[in-house]
Parts: structure tokens; C-alpha cells; sequence
């Protein structure tokens, strides 16, 4: 089972009945509620990305207003790429140095772009993480989404496609707070284990579904993004 985060950092969950980690510690595994295991790929900026970009360069608080110019035809096909290091990495690359870059920008770019490229590079670096559980023998099909990015409707399909998950939308945007009352409630007898918590407390009231045509598009987007850090990691420790 899988659950992605979308709040001021980007958090990808993933339940084992398996301890197991990568070669580079890319990913960290825990022991988990359940008895089990769980894996944890953890990005340092993901909505704050967001955030930043809206904030602080556009200067607007009208983010819904700003993603409606991001219409059906630009998906997969945008041409600028952005990495959401603002503040260094953790999932994958345990990079501090690593920083937040704009690339493939021309005198058609448009404002849209910069903003679907900020959108996009933070479900591109959440992917990042979720390779690396591939790697490891793990099938994912499907994943809940929280946080405050995942108010967004266009973020999640963004995510679904880029991912090729079906994502599975809660009634609560809320996440660490509602776990932690539901391992309270658990402790205090009122459940008796996390499973039957998770049955009776969270409710799934949307799916997205990812869409052929359109993964197939950020598949290959997502082949060229991948290149990007290593080219650039070189440069990260020498421009500070």
C-alpha cells in the first residue's frame, strides 16, 4: 500500500511485509504500525515549491486562478523542466547542495509553462522515489494522497500520469494529525489494530485515473527529467 504526502515537503509511503533498503539509502525504511515494515522517500520541497513560485516570483495568491491556463493540450507536452531542490534533496540523491533550476526555457515560454514545470518536477521527483521501490521488487498500482497540494485537481492527474498510479483521493486532506490519533485511538482500545482503524476512519471519496495517451507522453518526459540532476550535480557544489 502506498500513500504520497503533498505538503510543504513531498512524502511517498509504501507498506512492506519485507524489511529491505536500497544500496544508496535512497529510500529509508521503518518499523510501521502495522508490525510490518515501510519504506519512506522523502522530498524537501514539494508544495512549498509550489508556494515559492506563487508567492514570492509570480507574486499571487490566485493559484487556482494561475493553473487554469494550464489546459489539456500543454500536459506532456511541455518543453521546460524544473528541479524542486530549493532546499537542498534528501529522496533519492541525500544532496544538500543540490538546487531548485529552471532548464529548457526559449523566448516562447510562457508564464503557464514556468508554473506547470514547477507543478510537474515536484511529481517527477516524487517518481524518483518510487523507482527506486521498483528496484526493489515492489508493485505499486494504486496510492492515497493528502497534504495541502492535493487540493488541487490538476496536480493529482499531473501525479496519477506521471506516476501511472490510480490515486485514490481521501476525505480529509489531512495526514500526520489524523495518523496520530488514529494510533491514539488504537492504543486506547477503541480499534483493535491499525488496519481497522484505517477501514473505519478513511475514506476514499475520488480516484484519478491515469490515462494511456497521457502516460505515455510523461513517460517520456520523465526519461528526459531523470538526466537533469546528474548533469547538473557537478555544478550544485561549486555555485553557492
Amino acid at each position: 500500500m502506498c500513500n504520497i504526502s503533498l505538503g510543504t515537503s513531498g512524502t511517498i509511503f509504501i507498506s512492506s511485509n519485507k524489511f529491505g533498503v536500497d544500496k544508496n539509502n535512497a529510500l529509508h525504511a521503518f518499523a510501521h504500525a502495522d508490525g510490518h515494515y515501510h519504506l519512506m522517500g522523502c522530498m524537501l520541497s514539494a508544495a512549498s515549491c509550489n508556494k515559492w513560485w506563487m508567492d514570492d516570483i509570480i507574486g499571487t495568491e490566485k493559484y487556482a486562478d494561475e493553473q487554469k491556463a494550464i489546459t489539456d493540450d500543454k500536459l506532456g507536452e511541455n518543453h521546460v523542466y524544473f528541479l524542486p531542490y530549493l532546499m537542498g534533496e534528501r529522496s533519492p540523491h541525500n544532496d544538500p547542495d543540490a538546487r531548485g533550476t529552471f532548464i529548457g526555457m526559449t523566448m516562447d515560454t510562457s508564464r503557464a509553462d514556468m508554473t506547470q514545470a514547477v507543478l510537474e518536477g515536484v511529481a517527477f521527483a516524487l517518481r524518483d522515489s518510487l523507482e527506486v521501490a521498483r528496484s526493489l521488487g515492489i508493485h505499486i498500482e494504486r496510492t492515497k494522497i493528502c497534504g495541502g497540494g492535493a487540493k488541487s485537481p490538476l496536480w493529482k492527474r499531473m501525479i496519477a500520469n506521471i506516476m501511472n498510479l490510480k490515486v485514490d483521493v481521501i476525505e480529509s486532506e489531512e495526514g500526520p494529525a489524523m495518523g496520530g490519533a488514529m494510533l491514539a485511538a488504537v492504543a486506547c482500545g477503541e480499534y483493535k489494530d491499525v488496519e481497522e482503524a484505517a477501514a473505519k476512519i478513511v475514506k476514499v471519496v475520488d480516484t484519478v485515473e491515469p490515462e494511456a495517451a497521457l502516460v505515455e507522453k510523461y513517460e517520456r518526459r520523465y526519461q528526459q527529467f531523470k538526466q537533469i540532476y546528474p548533469a547538473c550535480k557537478a555544478l550544485f557544489k561549486v555555485i553557492k
